[in-house]
């Protein structure tokens, strides 16, 4: 079937306008990140408020005018960044309808879907007020890896290529790519949880990381927030490797051949396995269980980006065409 330029069109504006709102949602969220006052000094301007009974209200203390204001910004991100998920899954929809296949055949669509599959599960893990400020630190990659995909890994809509029509398709690279934004949001949370041990609760200092630090939430919470996402993207992700492996049987008549991208994706799926391991192991459960989930989501990207760009494989028709 000839594909339809005015939906691929529509996907395309759709996925353009989704990156500007996510642009504008990152600046409500620092806004909200810079206005958010720690408990010293909210209780000192707790004091300035007078008492802080509201007229006519009394026992009811007014909340300080700065944290006030950083609410009004989490709010107004919060509404805007749901926007611009709508816009993104509908780009993913639309391409799909203009090619008339799963829209997962090529790079550009992969880390559409990837990155989109990580913001709705931030949706789910970062709703409480305590969470909020990460939503910086989950944005601005996802941003990244936006810009890359329409400008550097951009693919026209268009038929894929006689390897993957298969129905296979939809169901390996799915699971795969949602693994992957998961396991984004799980790298994000390690890595600020090894950021944030550096800065104890009630021992940050006044430098600007210190700042940064004192309105994350505690690290233990972070380090749960990284063992919960893991928790869910590992199966996921070990059943796209094993989905992988059942196609590359029905197409290439064996189970696994080591080429490239299955070396690395078993290497990662290791990785996320003693993760896993060492945050149930006394002694290892810190920051040496955590730097092994930063070294899972390094693997993750290395073979995203180096083995489908890079090394030649029996999957270079899944880089750029």
């Amino acid at each position: 079937m000839p594909i339809d330029e005015t939906l691929a069109g529509y996907s395309n504006l759709a996925f353009k306008s989704a990156f500007v709102i996510y642009v504008l949602a990152l600046g409500l969220l620092i806004a909200q990140y810079a206005s958010v006052q720690t408990r010293k000094a909210e209780a000192r301007e707790l004091v300035t408020v007078g008492g802080g009974a509201g007229p006519g209200v009394p026992g009811k203390v007014a909340p300080p005018p700065r944290r006030a204001r950083a609410e009004q910004f989490g709010n107004m991100a919060f509404a805007v960044l749901i926007v611009g998920i709508v816009l993104h899954v509908a780009s993913i929809v639309l391409r799909g309808f203009a090619t008339h296949r799963f829209p997962l055949g090529n790079m550009y669509e992969f880390v559409t879907m990837a990155c989109a599959a990580a913001l709705v599960v931030g949706l789910g893990f970062l709703y409480e007020q305590k969470f909020r400020a990460i939503w910086v630190f989950l944005i601005a990659p996802v941003l990244v890896l936006m810009f890359l995909a329409g400008q550097v890994l951009y693919a026209e809509a268009a038929p894929v290529v006689p390897a993957l029509k298969s129905f296979w398709l939809p169901i390996h690279v799915t699971v795969v790519s949602v693994g992957s934004g998961i396991f984004l949001l799980s790298g994000v949370a390690s890595l600020l949880f090894l950021y944030r041990l550096r800065q104890p609760e009630g021992q940050e200092s006044d430098s600007p990381l210190g700042k940064i630090a004192r309105r994350l939430p505690d690290a233990r919470a972070l380090d749960r927030l990284a063992y919960k996402t893991t928790i869910i993207g590992f199966p996921l992700f070990g059943a796209g490797v094993i989905l992988g492996a059942i196609w590359a049987e029905a197409a290439w008549g064996r189970f696994w051949g080591w080429d490239p991208k299955e070396t690395c994706s078993f290497i990662a799926w290791v990785l996320y396995a003693a993760y896993l391991h060492a945050r149930a192991t006394s002694g290892w459960r810190d920051t040496k269980a955590a730097w092994i989930n930063v070294a899972g989501f390094v693997a993750m990207l290395f073979n995203l980006f180096i083995i489908n760009i890079v090394i030649s494989g029996l999957h270079s028709y899944a880089g750029l065409n």
